[in-house]
């Protein structure tokens, strides 16, 4: 048998090394862990990581929530920074923009002329809403807490209900795919095969927080950030405020 050359033996072993070194990777999985540098969450049963999610989420002091919710009552496109004592941000409709801020149970709308100049059923506004429309024009409205229109109008600013509402699944949770949301790593978990009891992207970065909701049957995507980065909330000064009694307008 013809002996190597020495150069030849040490490429032959080199190559061998390599070859059993690369067969080892695949055999080990090495290199290819999913999970290497996570929180770990992605690892868990779909319903523990729902689970998981939804209690980081309560525990939190502040959230920035925006996007788009769709009910019977139509479709609301939310952009909410929201806390414990209160919240601040904006809501439109079909028809009309408006913001809300709130602070402790004082609750604040803000709008146009447009927005308070509506007359009732689609009618031409009376004298008195054009009155009125001119009076609440671009000022802070202090929403009585008597008037109907103030808990539906805090709904979008409490945080712990808002939240809750929004981030839950429905039907048999199950793991979907990851994926990336910003320059967060994320896990999916749905809501049935095939997300129509919605579907929650949790973050495998950090703290389990959920960031993107969609919620079954297409009723709207919702964004999940900036948690637990605190903002200011002060009331409104005097003269950008009115305070229009005991109800508003009907508009």
């Amino acid at each position: 048998m013809t002996a190597l050359p020495p150069a030849s033996r040490t490429r032959r072993a080199a190559l061998l090394v390599a070859l059993c070194v690369g067969l080892v990777a695949v055999l080990s999985g090495c290199g290819d862990d999913p999970d290497e540098g996570t929180n770990g969450v992605g690892k868990l049963e779909a319903a523990a990581i729902e689970s998981k999610a939804r209690s980081t989420a309560g525990a939190a002091k502040a959230v920035r929530l925006s996007g788009t919710l769709v009910s019977k009552g139509g479709t609301y496109k939310l952009n909410m920074r929201l806390k414990q004592s209160g919240a601040a941000g904006s809501v439109v409709t079909k028809n009309s923009t408006f913001e809300l801020l709130r602070v402790g149970d004082a609750l604040y709308l803000k709008a146009d002329k447009g927005f308070w100049s509506h007359g009732e059923g689609g009618e031409a506004p009376s004298q008195s809403d054009t009155e009125a429309a001119d009076k609440l024009d671009d000022k802070y409205v202090k929403v009585p807490q008597d008037d109907p229109s103030y808990k539906q109008l805090r709904g979008f600013t409490d945080m712990g209900p808002l939240l809750k509402g929004l981030i839950s699944l429905h039907g048999e949770v199950v793991k979907g795919d990851r994926d990336k949301i910003g320059d967060k790593r994320t896990i999916r978990v749905l809501g049935g095969q095939r997300g129509e009891g919605g579907a929650m992207d949790v973050s495998l970065d950090g703290e389990p927080y959920p960031l993107q909701f969609a919620r079954g049957g297409g009723a709207g995507v919702v964004v999940l950030s900036e948690w637990n980065k605190d903002f200011p909330l002060a009331p409104p000064s005097q003269d950008q405020t009115v305070d229009y009694g005991k109800q508003l307008p009907r508009a």
